[in-house]
């Protein structure tokens, strides 16, 4: 299987595990009554939408540079991880919303029963197995799309479970713990968005990995040969990285030992950044 076709596997069968849990946790939280559940089926809906757009940015950032985009298509994943950052961010505040309105007009009317918890448990082991599978095929190929959304499904399972704990309160008596359970749902919420928020943003800024243009300095200033390595920088868009950098060389050797050379630094540096497009300007002393 090649690398557009695992990840594209990857992002469909995300889409649609979203697709069964939407429904499944919509059709259990109506018939319940419990805002927990239908709190968790808002955020799965969001999760289809989010899955749809991953599986969108996979197929886009496959395609190979043009003559409109010479860095390629990798930008897209990023787009695809901020809007699936905002999304997040309504779920929270739709949440919020009900949850304190629940609380202040003591309405609970929460139904317990076999198939609240059947729901939350699927939810569960479907968030495990689909979080596991994006969060391996992510790291394999350096996606962005794909890691966020491994993330936020790993949030899920954290979510899932304290949807539960508010279940079991109200099976007890305290009804008011569905909406406490609702609380604490978006408080994971607003923690995922941030953390996808600030890497997505990033990498839209093109800011540098930190440390990497240190160690690449150290790195060619070692090799024999380079007298100074200067004008570093790095840019990340999607999986591709990019590199460019300045070195002081001896400039009576010939253009064949220049490239040489080059070729050398170029080498080096990809062992620590594998994959990185990279481009040595060399400059004589």
């Amino acid at each position: 299987m090649s690398e557009q076709q695992e990840k594209r596997w990857a992002a469909l069968s995300s889409l649609a595990a979203a697709v069964g849990l939407t429904a499944f946790k919509t059709i259990v939280g109506i018939l319940t009554g419990s805002l927990g559940i239908l709190a968790e089926a808002a955020h799965s809906g969001l999760d289809l939408v989010a899955a749809l757009m991953t599986f969108l940015a996979v197929r886009v950032s496959g395609r190979p540079p043009d003559r409109t985009h010479l860095y390629g298509h990798g930008k897209v994943e990023n787009l695809s991880a901020l809007f699936e950052t905002v999304l997040l961010l309504a779920t929270c505040a739709w949440i919020v919303r009900e949850a304190v309105h629940r609380l202040s007009s003591h309405t609970a009317g929460v139904e317990v029963n076999f198939w609240s918890f059947a729901v939350m448990i699927v939810s569960i082991i479907v968030d495990a197995s689909r979080s596991r599978v994006l969060a391996r095929t992510a790291e394999k190929y350096k996606s962005q799309a794909l890691e966020a959304d491994a993330l936020h499904f790993q949030t899920d399972i954290w979510s899932s479970s304290v949807v539960i704990v508010g279940l079991i309160s109200a099976k007890l008596g305290f009804a008011a713990g569905d909406a406490f359970a609702a609380l604490g749902v978006s408080s994971v919420v607003v923690w995922v968005s941030y953390q996808l928020g600030r890497r997505t943003i990033d990498a839209l800024l093109d800011t540098a990995p930190a440390g990497m243009e240190e160690r690449i300095g150290a790195l060619v200033e070692a090799i024999p040969g380079v007298r100074d390595c200067h004008n570093i920088r790095i840019r990340e868009s999607g999986p591709a990285t990019f590199i460019d950098l300045h070195i002081l060389v001896d400039g009576g050797q010939t253009l064949a030992q220049a490239h040489d050379l080059t070729e050398t630094i170029e080498n080096a540096i990809r062992e620590i950044a594998p994959g990185a497009d990279v481009t040595v300007h060399p400059e004589p002393f």
